[in-house]
C-alpha cells in the first residue's frame, strides 16, 4: 500500500464517528441483519472494487422498567457493521420510527427511554431503523427492525380475585380434609426471577385450619371439630412472592368458613320423669299433654320419633309425633274411668330417624323418659247396665203391666240417686210410662199389634244432684202376636147366578185374610151360617172355598138377589170366626154362561127408562134451575134502576115514605141537629135518580128561626116548593111527619128547592144523556117562545 493509500483511509477514519466501540458490546443477529444494497467501484490501479453487503448490528436491546433517575434511561446503540470502514463523508445514519417512549441521537445512533416504562403495561418495544446519505436523502440500506424488551421487577404485590370466601366443611371432619382452594395472581413477569413466584400463608384461623404453600387449598389441621361448640371461623390468608423470601410483596383474603352439622348428637329428654293429668271425660283422641327431647343437631340430623315402648297404659294412650314441633302428642286411645284406674305409667322412647353410621362409636342415637298420667274425677252422667234394652211383650196385656226394667248407676264415687224419664218425642201417643225411682216400664193405653209392631222409646237417666248431667238408652218394645183379629173377605165379591144355572155349578171362588199372624201360619175354614137351599160352600182347605148352587134354575123377576152368610174361622187359640155375606145377582146368561143382563137392569126395563133417559132428565132440570136463577137476577137488576125510565115516561109520581123514626130520643139513625138548625144543612143537594154532570146554583131561602114551629117550618117549606119555578116538571106528594109543637126537631124534611132571581138556563139538561132531552124540550122551548113574544 501507498504512503498516498494510508493518508486517504486516515483521514477518512477521522472524518467519520467513531461508533466502533459497539461493535464490541454488540453482536450481530444473523437473521436480524438485513441485506444492504452491493455496488461497484474503481481503484487507482483501475481495477474494480467490490463493496461488501452492509448490515446493522445489535440484538436485543434490554430496558429496566420504572427507571426513576433524572436523566434519560440509555437503552444503547445502533451502527452499521461497515459504517466505520466503507461509509464516505457524504453518509451518515438518522433513526426512524422510535417507539414511543423513546429517542435516538442521529449522529451517534444512541437510544434513551423518555419517559418512566412499565412492563406491566407494555413488555416490549419493536423500532424500525435505517440508513439514508446526508446529501442525497436517499437511502444506503433498507429498512430494518429491532426489538427494546422491558427487564422485569418486582413492583406489584399479589392479589385475590375475592376480598371474602365463603366456605364449608362438615363437622367432625378428620385432619387434612380440603375446604376450599384460594388463588392469588400477581403482574409481574413470571419468566425472570420470582417477582410472580407466589408462597401462601395463614395468618389468622390457626390450630383449626391451614394451608398448603404451592396450591393455596385450605385444608383442617384439628380433629372432631364440633359444630354445637363453634360454628363459625374466620381465616386469613397471606400469598406473597419471591417465594416467600424477605422483601417479597403480600396480598391477603378473608375466607369464612362454617361447620356443617352432621347427626352426632342423640336426642335427650330434660327429664327423666313427666307427670301429665287428663278428666276421666275425655273423649278418644284427646290431646293430653306432650314430651320433647332435645337434640343439639339442625335439619333432618335433629328428627326424633316418639314411641310407647312399655308401661301399664300402653293400650289405653298412643303418641303421636308432630314434625313441625318436633314433639310427641300423648292422646287418650280408649275411655277413662277414675273409679277404676286413677294413675298410669308409660316409658317413652326417642329415636333419631336418620342415623350417621360414622357415628355409631357415639352410642345409641335414641333416649327415654318415665310418663306418668293421673286421672282427674269428674262428675259423670249416668251409665246404663246395657247399652240398649229389648223387650217383648204380648199386645193383650193389661194396663199398667210391667214390660221391662232399665237400670243403670252413678259412676262416681259419691253414687248420687238415679231418676228416670221417657223422652216423649218417641212416644207420642203416650203408650207407655216409667218409674222414676226404679226404671219400671209399664204400659198405660192399650197396644194393638196389627197397628204397631215395634215401638222405639228413649229412656233419660238424670242423677237428683245435678239434673243437667244426663244420659240417653234405646229401649225397644216388640208387640207379638195374640189371635184377636176375626177371619174377612179377602176382597169384595160381585158374584151372579144365571137364570139357567144348573145345580152343582160353581159360580165364585172365596178367599179370606187375617190381620193376625200366627207362627203355624194361616189356616181358615169356610161354612154356611144355616142350611141354604139354593147354595152351598165347599172347603178347598187351601183357604179359599167355592160358591156352587144346589138346585137348578133360577128367575130373576121372582127373586133378583139373594144374600148368603158365610162363616170364616181360623185355627189359631183362641178360635176367631166371622161371618161375611155374599150377594148373589140372579142374571140372564147366554148358553156359554156369559151374563148378559142382570136383575137391577130388568125392572128398569118396563117403564122405558135407561141410562140415557135418566141423564136427559137430569140435564133439563139443571136447565131449569139456570133459567130460574137468570129470571131473579134480571129481576133484582130492574129494581134497581133510576125514577125516569125513558123520555117517554112523564107522569105524575106519588113518592110514600113508609120509615116510622124512634121519635127524638132516637138519635143514632140520623142527626136531629138539623131539623133545629136547617141553616147547618148543605147548600147543595144532589138528586138521587141520576148522575149529574154540571149542577146549577140554587136559589138560597131564609132559614126559620130557631124554635119555630115544625108545621110553619113545613108550610114554608111548601110554598117555596109549589112557586119554584126550577122544580121538576111533575106534582109530587111529599108526606111530612113531625111530632109537635115542643118538638126540638123542626124539620123533617131536607127538601130544598133552589131558586133564582134571573129566569133559569134549561140547556145543560141536554148534556144529561137521551133520558133528559125531554125535559130539555119542555124547559127550553118554553124561554124560547117566551123570548120571542
Amino acid at each position: 500500500m501507498t504512503i498516498q493509500q494510508v493518508l486517504l483511509l486516515l483521514l477518512l477514519w477521522m472524518w467519520l464517528p467513531q461508533p466502533c466501540h459497539t461493535e464490541m458490546l454488540f453482536r450481530r443477529t444473523p437473521d436480524l441483519r438485513p441485506k444492504s444494497f452491493g455496488g461497484r467501484a474503481l481503484g487507482n490501479d483501475g481495477k474494480a472494487i467490490h463493496r461488501q453487503k452492509r448490515g446493522w448490528m445489535w440484538n436485543q436491546f434490554f430496558l429496566l422498567e420504572e427507571y426513576t433517575g433524572s436523566d434519560y434511561q440509555y437503552v444503547g446503540k445502533v451502527a452499521s457493521d461497515v459504517a466505520c470502514v466503507f461509509l464516505s463523508d457524504e453518509a451518515t445514519t438518522k433513526g426512524t420510527g422510535f417507539g414511543e417512549g423513546s429517542t435516538k441521537d442521529d449522529k451517534t445512533g444512541d437510544i434513551h427511554a423518555t419517559r418512566r416504562i412499565d412492563r406491566e403495561e407494555k413488555a416490549f418495544y419493536t423500532l424500525r431503523a435505517q440508513a439514508i446519505n446526508r446529501r442525497t436523502l436517499r437511502p444506503v440500506e433498507p429498512e430494518s427492525e429491532f426489538v427494546i424488551k422491558i427487564h422485569d421487577i418486582n413492583d406489584n404485590e399479589p392479589t385475590f380475585p375475592e376480598e371474602i370466601y365463603t366456605a364449608s366443611v362438615p363437622e367432625m371432619s378428620v385432619v387434612g380434609t380440603s375446604v376450599v382452594q384460594v388463588t392469588a395472581t400477581d403482574a409481574d413477569d413470571p419468566s425472570y426471577g420470582n417477582s410472580a413466584r407466589i408462597i401462601y400463608s395463614i395468618l389468622q384461623g390457626q390450630p383449626y385450619f391451614s394451608v398448603e404453600p404451592e396450591t393455596g387449598i385450605i385444608r383442617t389441621a384439628l380433629p372432631n371439630m364440633n359444630r354445637e361448640n363453634r360454628e363459625q371461623y374466620q381465616v386469613v390468608i397471606q400469598a406473597k412472592d419471591m417465594g416467600g423470601q424477605m422483601g417479597g410483596l403480600s396480598g391477603t383474603t378473608t375466607v369464612n368458613i362454617t361447620l356443617t352439622d352432621v347427626n352426632d348428637n342423640p336426642p335427650r329428654f330434660p327429664q327423666s320423669t313427666i307427670h301429665l293429668r287428663v278428666p276421666e271425660s275425655s273423649p278418644v283422641g284427646t290431646a293430653i299433654g306432650s314430651v320433647k327431647a332435645t337434640d343439639a343437631d339442625t335439619g333432618k340430623n335433629a328428627e326424633v320419633e316418639y314411641r310407647i315402648i312399655d308401661g301399664d297404659g300402653t293400650d289405653m294412650f298412643d303418641i303421636v309425633t308432630q314434625k313441625d314441633t318436633q314433639e310427641g302428642i300423648i292422646t287418650v286411645r280408649k275411655p277413662l274411668d277414675y273409679e277404676t284406674r286413677r294413675l298410669y305409667t308409660l316409658k317413652v322412647e326417642a329415636e333419631n330417624t336418620h342415623v350417621d353410621p360414622r357415628f355409631y362409636y357415639l352410642g345409641p342415637f335414641k333416649d327415654t323418659t318415665i310418663v306418668k298420667i293421673s286421672v282427674e274425677d269428674v262428675d259423670e252422667p249416668p251409665v246404663f247396665s246395657r247399652s240398649s234394652y229389648l223387650f217383648e211383650v204380648h199386645e193383650d196385656i193389661e194396663l199398667g203391666t210391667i214390660i221391662g226394667t232399665v237400670m243403670a248407676r252413678d259412676p262416681d264415687s259419691a253414687s248420687s240417686p238415679i231418676r228416670f224419664s221417657l223422652d216423649r218425642h218417641t212416644d207420642l201417643d203416650r203408650i207407655f210410662n216409667i218409674h222414676s225411682g226404679n226404671g219400671s216400664i209399664y204400659t198405660s193405653k192399650p197396644l194393638d199389634r196389627e197397628i204397631s209392631q215395634w215401638h222405639n222409646l228413649s229412656v233419660i237417666a238424670a242423677e237428683i244432684n245435678n239434673p243437667k248431667d244426663t244420659t240417653r238408652v234405646p229401649v225397644y218394645v216388640r208387640i207379638l202376636d195374640v189371635n184377636d183379629n176375626a177371619p174377612q173377605f179377602a176382597v169384595f165379591y160381585d158374584t151372579f147366578v144365571c137364570e139357567n144355572a144348573r145345580a152343582g155349578q160353581l159360580i165364585q171362588t172365596i178367599s179370606a185374610v187375617d190381620k193376625d199372624d200366627p207362627l203355624g201360619g194361616q189356616k181358615f175354614f169356610f161354612s154356611l151360617a144355616a142350611v141354604n137351599p139354593n147354595f152351598t160352600v165347599q172347603d178347598n182347605e187351601d183357604n179359599t172355598a167355592r160358591i156352587l148352587t144346589r138346585r137348578n134354575g133360577f128367575s130373576r123377576h121372582e127373586i133378583s138377589t139373594y144374600l148368603l152368610p158365610v162363616v170364616i174361622s181360623d185355627n189359631d187359640y183362641p178360635i176367631q170366626s166371622s161371618t161375611g155375606t155374599l150377594t148373589i145377582r140372579v142374571c140372564a146368561c147366554d148358553s156359554r154362561g156369559n151374563m148378559q143382563s142382570c136383575s137391577a137392569e130388568a125392572l128398569l126395563l118396563p117403564a122405558g127408562l135407561s141410562t140415557g133417559a135418566l141423564v136427559a132428565i137430569l140435564l133439563c132440570i139443571v136447565i131449569l134451575l139456570v133459567i130460574v136463577v137468570l129470571f131473579a137476577a134480571l129481576k133484582r137488576q130492574r129494581k134497581k134502576e133510576p125514577l125516569i125510565l125513558s123520555k117517554e115516561d112523564i107522569r105524575d109520581n106519588i113518592v110514600s115514605y113508609n120509615d116510622e123514626g124512634g121519635g127524638e130520643e132516637d138519635t143514632q139513625a140520623f142527626d136531629i141537629g138539623t131539623l133545629r138548625n136547617p141553616a147547618a144543612m148543605e147548600d147543595k143537594k144532589l138528586r138521587r135518580d141520576i148522575i149529574p154532570e154540571t149542577l146549577f146554583v140554587p136559589r138560597r131561602t131564609p132559614s126559620a128561626p130557631d124554635n119555630t114551629d115544625v108545621r110553619d117550618f113545613i108550610n114554608q117549606r111548601l110554598k117555596e116548593h109549589d112557586t119554584d119555578p126550577s122544580a121538576p116538571p111533575y106534582d109530587s106528594l111529599a108526606t111530612y111527619a113531625y111530632e109537635g109543637n115542643d118538638s126540638i126537631a123542626e124539620s123533617l124534611s131536607s127538601l130544598e128547592s133552589g131558586t133564582t132571581e134571573g129566569d133559569q138556563n134549561y140547556d145543560y139538561l141536554r148534556e144529561w144523556g137521551p133520558r133528559f132531552n125531554k125535559l130539555a124540550e119542555m124547559y127550553g122551548g118554553g124561554e124560547s117562545d117566551k123570548d120571542t113574544s
